[in-house]
């Protein structure tokens, strides 16, 4: 699959996910999305680089759900329409897998 390709499955795939999180009561508004190579922190072979992961930040009655167990849910999901597997210490973040990294 081109890459080309795989940025557009994964932008249908957010797309589900972030009108599930709504059904589901929260609000959502997005972290990392493209990281431009300039950038210096995180992996430097990151698939935010590629276009194929979102960070999403959840609130839930205007406040801010730091720690992360709330995206649990919401992982299964995304592991059920295709998605890479999620990183235990970073929940928020929804990728799909490209060159070995996810």
């Amino acid at each position: 699959m081109s890459l080309v390709d795989k940025q557009d499955k994964f932008a249908g795939m957010v797309s589900l996910l972030v009108e599930y999180m709504r059904f589901k009561g929260y609000q959502v508004t997005y972290g990392d999305a493209y990281r431009d190579d300039r950038v210096t922190y995180g992996h430097p072979r990151s698939t935010h680089r590629s276009r194929l992961a979102v960070d999403l930040n959840l609130f839930k009655d205007g406040v801010y759900l730091a720690d992360g167990d709330d995206h649990n849910h919401f992982h299964d999901l995304w592991d059920l329409i295709g998605g890479a597997e999620r990183i235990d210490k970073d929940l928020n973040h929804y990728s799909l897998s490209h060159g070995g990294l996810r």
